[in-house]
């Protein structure tokens, strides 16, 4: 049983939905074990206390600059032994120290369909309010490994989500946790945990 240890700063929408994976059954071979946040305030640690899983609070303020953080953040996680690191609104960047630490063993959803819309300075609604501007007809989400390239790491999953006419940034934003991040994060966990994930040549497979 692979240990999973989920990065969180905000609301914890995302790991709702992989405590929800794990509860019925559709998370196989892993199981939640830590949550840690860079958010004293964040309710992502009220969703981890209600299903009793051990949280950590590492605070972004209390370090001198990314490296201190980061290195903070990874001493953490291999502490906590784990196997599969996910970022799960996690809006602290970290440096490479922690891709060094655990290579191909990190992963973040993205709400957009990479290469679009992504890389720095595209998170939460600045994404959403980018692919309205554009006028695309299509968006959705991703799930990559994290490497030192923002956004850049071997896409494992996506899922497409249509635009509508009259959407606002809130409104696609929803749209997209619920018909597509919410659904291929715990599933891309899942693959992960059962060993079904290759990386080749910087490219993902699912075996």
């Amino acid at each position: 049983m692979k240990k999973i240890c989920v990065l969180v700063s905000g609301g914890g929408t995302n790991l709702q939905a992989l405590i929800d994976a794990e509860h019925s059954g559709s998370l196989q071979g892993g199981k939640i074990t830590c949550v840690i946040s860079s958010n004293p305030d964040a309710y992502a640690l009220e969703r981890a206390k209600n299903n009793n899983i051990s949280t950590r609070i590492i605070p972004r303020r209390d370090y001198a600059d990314v490296a201190a953080y980061t290195k903070a953040v990874t001493e953490a996680l291999i502490a906590e032994q784990a196997d599969l690191v996910v970022y799960a609104g996690f809006m602290t960047i970290l440096d490479e120290q922690i891709v060094r630490a655990f290579p191909y063993k990190m992963m973040n959803v993205h709400p957009a369909l990479i290469p679009s819309f992504c890389g720095k300075g595209f998170y939460g609604l600045h994404v959403h309010e980018a692919a309205l501007e554009k006028g695309v007809k299509l968006t959705g989400a991703t799930v990559h490994f994290v490497t030192e390239i923002c956004d850049g790491g071997p896409i494992i999953l996506q899922k497409a989500v249509p635009v509508e006419n009259g959407d606002t940034p809130e409104i696609l934003q929803r749209r997209v946790m619920e018909q597509a991040e919410w659904k291929i994060l715990p599933e891309a966990v899942s693959l992960f945990c059962q060993d079904r994930i290759e990386v080749i040549d910087g490219r993902a497979y699912i075996k």
